[in-house]
């Protein structure tokens, strides 16, 4: 119980840190509204449960075999974290209530919850977390009903997170203010997706 409960706040630290999860789900809460943002959050969240099973299953002795296949993956990932980034940045004069399918925000639950998947596979940072972190903190030899609730542990960290950053961008406040400054917002979120790609492929 003591290493489930260490794995537990370790994950949980880490889904409440900055980086392209946190972004996007701040940025459809007030592009698109809670509803959508939860749709985003539960991709993020399965995402999330994929990456937990994947470490504790090999993945991470994988990547030690092959470091090279790490290292595509990696510069597959922040590719695809910098092409969101461009879309929001191409797309930042749009005004909000102008339907625009090329925007990287999806406009509906299913878009959104392929979104929030796909980005949490191709985003290398949670794979580091569940190699390195996670998999230390679960003891060899657990048993499976442990590894069970530890992933539904998971689960509901990276919802919880998301979701509680989507709702607080969805309300009234924080769309006016966005809906006034859009163009700089939708940069200032750009270039943070930006640079986390470009570091995500560099460290």
């Amino acid at each position: 119980m003591t290493a489930l409960f260490a794995a537990w706040l370790a994950h949980l630290i880490a889904a409440a840190s900055p980086g392209p999860a946190i972004l996007l789900a701040a940025r459809t809460g007030v592009t698109q509204g809670f509803v959508t943002g939860l749709w985003l959050s539960l991709g993020l969240a399965l995402g999330a449960v994929i990456w937990a099973m994947a470490a504790l299953f090999g993945l991470a002795a994988l990547f030690q075999i092959a470091p090279a296949l790490f290292w595509a993956f990696k510069l597959a990932g922040a590719a695809f974290l910098i092409w969101i980034a461009v879309q929001m940045w191409r797309r930042a004069p749009t005004p909000l209530d102008l339907p625009d399918p090329a925007l990287a925000t999806p406009q509906s639950a299913a878009a959104a919850f392929r979104l929030g998947l796909f980005a949490q596979l191709a985003n290398p940072k949670p794979a580091v977390f569940f190699g390195a972190v996670f998999v230390a903190a679960v003891p060899p030899g657990t048993a499976l009903w442990m590894v069970g609730v530890l992933l539904v542990l998971v689960f509901f960290n990276e919802l919880i997170c998301t979701l509680a950053v989507a709702r607080a961008f969805s309300l009234r406040a924080p769309r006016r203010a966005y809906t006034r400054f859009k163009t700089h917002i939708d940069r200032a979120f750009g270039g943070c997706l930006a640079a986390l790609g470009v570091k995500l492929a560099t460290t």
